[in-house]
């Protein structure tokens, strides 16, 4: 059984081909690839086979999401890979209060996710338009939706309020906390690297990339996120704010007469390391500049790790102690002085870095004398759909044998 995956960005598209021979066996990558700047006329595509050999580079039409997937498919159809699709996952990144398990795609949850758009406008358009394109394409071809707040769905109540009246939050309007896909797979990496029983302890995963968020997780359940009612809230991020106090917001609505429509793009697009740095959005392209002197880009730097560190101590907090801390997400992986730099300062945390290891990108990155280990864990998210849409695949296989 072959599956595609879907994980739609606001301007982007990762796609990835995965086969499981048997229910025992394991997820075996056919290949991968993303679309690249959606709506731009520099849109790229690319994607390579399991060995890393190059299947496609190309600029396709991809002026907006419809676009984009009806290429990826039509460049699929091309192949014969794809007449051996059994279904395609989706990362949905919003489930609202009612939607918080994998599960097959119906006209009725897209009905009802399409009432969710003003929770995740950025996101869930692009989601719901990869999911028409793929319908209308191939009519009889299972889709299945995985929530990237469901990870979150089970975190304790008081996690999930919000100081508003009550009648907000009967409304929905709670913490929902995002980036579950790649959590639950780091915490799976983490149980198989090492064991379930460290897997179970006292946990702080740190996903930081161009989204990132931080979560305390426990008993391997979450039990609270930096994310909130939506991914712009917590943590400071490539283009957007973080969490903002209200005052300001309601200061540039009343004051400076700015829309919604500009708030919006503002909050989303325009600030986070690019509006601090006044560079680029790019941690790579900040450390560069950094290195030639520009005290923007080292005070968006600076913040994003401060940030980072003050996230961490109340996940701590909550958590009533540590024992590991996994970095994952494409700086948490890569950018090995982003590291050094958050956890400077957490040694009565019982955190303490390996300088060596951790310019190496070791897999464990804390010194032999750490209380806790630190850790660096590659996240997939496509590998994290794949699992699921091939359990319900052959659930359902199984209940109409």
């Amino acid at each position: 059984m072959q599956i595609l995956t879907l994980n739609s960005g606001s301007s982007s598209l990762k796609f990835a081909l995965y086969a499981q021979d048997d229910p025992g066996a394991g997820e075996r990558l056919t290949l991968s690839g993303a679309i690249e700047r959606i709506g731009l006329r520099e849109s790229r595509a690319h994607a390579r086979d399991a060995a890393g050999k190059t299947l496609l580079d190309a600029q396709p039409d991809a002026q907006n999401h419809e676009a984009a997937v009806r290429w990826l498919l039509g460049w699929l159809r091309a192949t014969p890979a794809l007449q051996e699709i059994a279904g395609v996952g989706h990362r949905i990144v919003h489930g609202g209060a009612d939607y918080f398990a994998p599960q097959r795609i119906t006209p009725a949850l897209r009905d009802a996710l399409t009432q969710l758009i003003p929770f995740a406008p950025e996101h869930l358009p692009a989601e719901l338009a990869a999911i028409a394109e793929t319908q209308a394409a191939y009519p009889s071809l299972p889709q299945i939706a995985c929530f990237d707040t469901a990870f979150h769905h089970d975190k304790p109540r008081v996690a999930q309020l919000y100081g508003l009246p009550w009648e907000l939050t009967q409304a929905g309007i709670l913490r929902y906390g995002f980036h579950g896909l790649s959590y639950e797979y780091a915490l799976a990496e983490l149980a198989r690297l090492a064991g379930e029983e460290v897997a179970a302890g006292r946990v702080v995963i740190a996903h930081l990339g161009n989204g990132a968020s931080m979560a305390a997780i426990s008993g391997g359940r979450s039990r609270d996120c930096t994310m909130g009612f939506s991914p712009l809230s917590g943590l400071v991020m490539s283009t957007r704010t973080g969490s903002v106090d209200p005052g300001a917001l309601l200061y540039l609505l009343e004051e400076q007469r700015m829309t919604p429509a500009a708030l919006r793009t503002l909050v989303s697009e325009q600030s986070g390391l690019l509006g601090v740095s006044g560079v680029s959005p790019d941690m790579r392209d900040l450390l560069a500049a950094e290195a030639q002197g520009d005290e923007r880009a080292l005070l968006a730097i600076e913040l994003f790790c401060y940030e980072a560190k003050k996230a961490f101590g109340g996940l701590v907090a909550v958590l009533g102690g540590l024992d590991t801390l996994v970095f994952t997400g494409g700086i948490g992986e890569h950018a090995a002085s982003i590291r050094q730099r958050i956890c400077t300062g957490l040694e009565a945390f019982g955190v303490a870095l390996d300088a060596q290891r951790n310019d190496a990108h070791a897999p464990v990155i804390s010194s032999d004398a750490s209380h806790a280990t630190v850790r660096v864990i590659p996240t997939n998210e496509e590998l994290m759909i794949a699992r699921h849409t091939f359990r319900i695949l052959r659930a359902r296989d199984s209940d109409s044998a």
